[in-house]
């Protein structure tokens, strides 16, 4: 059965009383679930080794290896621990659900069942599965279109991948919640995809940019707001912002705006050391990478001036990890 052009999803029902497996089967198999079947934990994990599962209808009371056991082998796997596990047990079994959420369950369902109930919980948690494919999705494509722009400015993509975790770790430093630093994390690459916008001509220029043509340059930060504007997500709306303020300096001087100090929101501020530590210790086609000494101490120049001063320090004190960084994410 295919949804579209998509397989429907695919529920695992596992319990050792063939009677109950065909009661939910008659529950599930209306709303054209794809259902395989297993009558033991030990058949369970084989099966989950050959075929890809959405959902697992688990019945904790079985011999040999209850349903808590084949809980905890599932997310041992780093293959199958993502696989939503939802227990069902008889009401008069004395069970420590606490137990269950702790090995990782998301839910349980108790018998006798009632169909409606079944169904809403399996829709809830397969609608979950759903938003976090469309997150994931969201993501990758952010990542993709910021190596584009590096691509395009005559990069490898690297310094994406670097300068964005970078952003991390500094902002984790700084004081940023895991969420909210992986959130800045996912939306750096998309600092400069206005670059899309600027002629060749001007953004491969081998020598120095003129006047007229560094103008023009310039404009790349209004024009990947320009793409990012109007988001419908956090994380665009990040990326936007990330992409209108990361050429902004401390002491306004800095483009499009000429916003300083703590005008320049937090994440811009973020951005732009990290983008600047970056470019200065690669190589690229018109230059040697500095020693990393000799950019620290430039960074350390321009703090107040064009870095926010509670920053610079961070970079320094976080140095071995960015280090580290760049090693695994060499040219």
């Amino acid at each position: 059965m295919r949804i579209g052009n998509k397989p429907a999803p695919r529920i695992l029902l596992v319990d050792d009383e063939p009677s109950n497996l065909r009661v939910l089967r008659q529950v599930l198999q209306a709303s054209r679930y794809r259902l395989s079947f297993a009558l033991s934990g030990q058949d369970a994990l084989k099966l989950v080794e050959k075929e890809s599962i959405d959902l697992i209808l688990l019945d904790i009371m079985m011999p040999d290896m209850t349903g808590l056991d084949v809980c905890a082998q599932l997310k041992q796997n780093p293959a199958t621990a993502n696989i939503p596990v939802i227990f069902v047990t008889a009401l008069k079994d004395s069970i420590d659900e606490a137990k269950g959420f702790e090995l990782g369950a998301v839910d349980y369902i108790v018998k006798p069942i009632v169909p409606a109930v079944v169904l809403a919980r399996v829709k809830t948690h397969l609608s979950l599965i759903r938003a976090d494919e469309l997150h994931n999705t969201h993501i990758d494509l952010i990542q993709r279109l910021g190596r584009a722009a590096e691509y395009k400015d005559n990069e490898t993509g690297m310094h994406v991948q670097r300068m964005s975790r970078f952003a991390k770790v500094i902002a984790l430093a700084y004081g940023f919640c895991e969420e909210s630093a992986d959130d800045l994390m996912m939306a750096a690459p998309m600092h400069d995809i206005g670059k899309i916008g600027i002629a060749d001509n001007i953004l491969l220029k081998p020598g120095k940019l003129t006047e007229e043509e560094y103008e023009i340059m310039k404009t790349h930060a209004k024009i990947g707001g320009e793409i990012l504007s109007n988001p419908s997500s956090y994380l665009i709306e990040l990326a936007h912002s990330v992409a209108m303020t990361h050429h902004e300096k401390w002491d306004g001087t800095g483009y499009p705006h000429g916003l300083s100090g703590e005008n320049i929101p937090i994440e811009g501020r973020i951005v732009a050391l990290v983008d600047v530590f970056d470019a200065l210790t690669s190589a690229r086609p018109y230059k040697k990478a500095w020693p990393v000494e000799e950019a620290i101490n430039y960074i350390k120049e321009q703090s107040g001036k064009h870095f926010d001063p509670a920053l610079v320090p961070l970079l320094q004190q976080e140095l071995p990890k960015l280090l580290n960084i760049q090693k695994q994410f060499a040219e």
